[in-house]
């Protein structure tokens, strides 16, 4: 069954036993429903309903080549829909529940809808770790495809109030929990048997990777897209972005590291977590205000900020 009217305002409702229960029956009638996750704001629907998952990527506006993350409640469920391997096992074991996404086989009875893998033979699963996201799952019985709940190639969410910014009239309810603590998306990696690929940085660091597996990793994917997030112009505000600016240049917004005159500051201690928590919402700032351009300070690379650069490049793109 799916709810008729598809013209509907979009209400923001706090976390708790009742809006669970409705963003529940909203997933099972085959309808989106923004909530989140650890990392950002997902936009999740019934990962074995190609209708529920033609809607996301409608409502997104997002390129039917362009994988989702399928949700799933632990190890036990993901195995429905993968085979897993030693090295995947490893990961699962280490990071799960958490913000690390493993692409593997999809297995040719996992029920997922073909729209989910995007013609892929693989599929992306991650078993999160926000309470409100594990919870829907359960809720609603169904693996849940959540890719970030904006539009496609937009500023991610990492607030209710972006997700209404983004998609209001498009997605019926917003589970509001307030802001996310990762502030950005999830590690995706490929397991091999000789190696880790990391398809796109995120909380799970590379030295991580190798420390869990004892395994080399190995950085991108080459030019086909293999999981979500690699696409080049991604994660973008509406104005120009300028990156490892020292100060503002006319007309620019600038958003800071460690002590720097600037308009807002993702750490003031250069604290590289810090500022991964701080990133997508001071882009979101910094392309509400009066400036007609975004410039940035450098990040370091090390660790997190890795991460935090990958999606500054692919915005200022």
């Amino acid at each position: 069954m799916t709810i008729a009217n598809p013209a509907y305002s979009t209400r923001s409702c706090r976390y708790g036993t009742e809006a669970l229960r409705e963003a529940a029956l909203l997933i099972r009638a085959g309808e989106p429903v923004a909530v989140p996750t650890e990392t950002v704001y997902g936009l999740a629907a019934d990962a074995t309903d190609s209708h529920a998952v033609a809607t996301i990527y409608t409502a997104k506006g997002r390129p039917s080549f362009n994988p989702l993350i399928v949700h799933v409640a632990d190890r036990d469920m993901a195995g429905r829909f993968a085979d897993f391997s030693p090295v995947a096992e490893m990961l699962a074991a280490r990071f799960w529940p958490g913000p690390l996404t493993l692409v593997l086989p999809v297995r040719a009875d996992s029920g997922l809808s073909p729209l989910v893998m995007a013609g892929l033979p693989t599929v992306a699963l991650r078993v999160p770790a926000h309470p409100a996201m594990r919870a829907l799952i359960r809720e609603s019985g169904r693996p849940l495809a959540a890719p970030s709940a904006n539009r496609s190639g937009a500023i991610s969410p990492t607030r209710a109030e972006h997700v209404l910014a983004s998609l209001n009239g498009r997605v019926r309810l917003i589970l509001d929990e307030g802001p996310t603590s990762e502030g950005l998306e999830s590690t995706i990696a490929a397991p091999e048997d000789d190696c880790v690929r990391l398809l796109r940085p995120g909380p799970v660091t590379a030295a991580m990777l190798e420390e869990a597996t004892a395994l080399p990793v190995l950085i991108g994917a080459g030019d086909r897209i293999e999981a979500p997030g690699q696409m080049e112009s991604h994660y973008a505000p509406s104005k120009p972005v300028r990156l490892n600016a020292l100060r503002a240049e006319k007309d620019e917004y600038l958003i800071g590291f460690g002590l720097m005159p600037c308009h807002i500051n993702l750490s003031p201690d250069a604290d590289v977590r810090e500022a991964a928590a701080s990133l997508f919402a001071a882009l979101h700032i910094a392309d509400a205000s009066a400036e007609s351009r975004i410039a940035v300070a450098p990040i370091p690379h090390e660790g997190i900020g890795a991460a935090i650069n990958d999606r500054l490049r692919r915005a200022a793109a």
